[in-house]
């Protein structure tokens, strides 16, 4: 997984026997893959092989398998078609296409660090929003100003729509880090990816207020180091660290 990072895939889900590794097609490479260390490593034996994924209906897909997540009998992320629980916070979503169930490590890891957060009255930034399960938690948690940004068009639809059912108010934008710069935060959160969080936590910092902090996740343990390098250099502080499975997340303080 640390090689295939470093070519541009970004997602993957471990099997028993090996692993499944998600790129964006424009980005695929084979001959940067076959050029791997490992792959060409006398000591392990290699295959591989790939396929375009289809581009079916994933919100029909994950109602099919789709079931509530508990969060430490905290908090619960549910559907419109599941009963409600007796939780501190409930957050009722219905993803079109778009990351943020809550069953991935990551997700429940920011949810996590986020419980033990103070979002009263702060001015909140999700970078990557997804299903925006995080801003909506964010404003469960008393946030003022809450701000969405996600590259997916779907997503950008669907977090009008959560937002709708989880009756908080949103400023939902289409775009990247490249939307920022106009407005700074007290919290950011930021649960992508190891390659797009080295490009972008400079541009976070800039858009952080004096004492703000900046959640991170989508790291794998071994992407640690790494990411904080890239926070030393920016003079953030490391608060707290989780793990779940090989998954981490960071909550770091300007």
């Amino acid at each position: 997984m640390a090689e295939l990072i470093g070519i541009g895939f970004d997602s993957f889900t471990e099997e028993h026997d090996g692993i499944l590794a998600y790129i964006q097609e424009d980005l695929y490479n084979e001959e940067a893959l076959k050029e791997l260390n490992l792959l060409n490593s006398p000591d392990v034996e290699i295959s591989y092989e790939y396929r375009q994924m289809p581009n079916i209906n994933w919100n029909e897909e994950w109602e099919k398998n789709f079931t509530p997540i508990n969060i430490d009998d905290k908090v619960l992320i549910r559907a419109e078609f599941h009963e409600s629980q007796n939780l501190p916070y409930e957050i009722i979503i219905q993803p079109k296409m778009s990351f943020g169930t809550g069953h991935h490590a990551t997700t429940h890891l920011m949810i996590q660090q986020m419980y033990d957060m103070d979002f009263k009255d702060k001015k909140v930034l999700d970078m990557g929003c997804g299903t925006s399960v995080l801003a909506i938690f964010a404003k469960q948690r008393g946030a003022g100003e809450t701000l969405a940004i996600d590259i997916d068009e779907w997503s950008v639809e669907n977090s009008h729509e959560n937002a709708e059912r989880n009756n908080v108010d949103l400023n939902i934008e289409l775009g990247t880090a490249e939307n920022l710069g106009k407005e700074k935060f007290d919290i950011i959160l930021a649960n992508i990816n190891r390659n797009i969080l080295i490009s972008d936590i400079p541009t976070y910092v800039k858009d952080l207020n004096d004492g703000g902090e900046l959640l991170l996740s989508g790291l794998c343990f071994f992407d640690v180091d790494d990411i904080l390098e890239v926070c030393k250099a920016e003079n953030l502080t490391l608060e707290r660290q989780l793990q779940r499975e090989e998954w981490v997340s960071l909550l770091l303080k300007k």
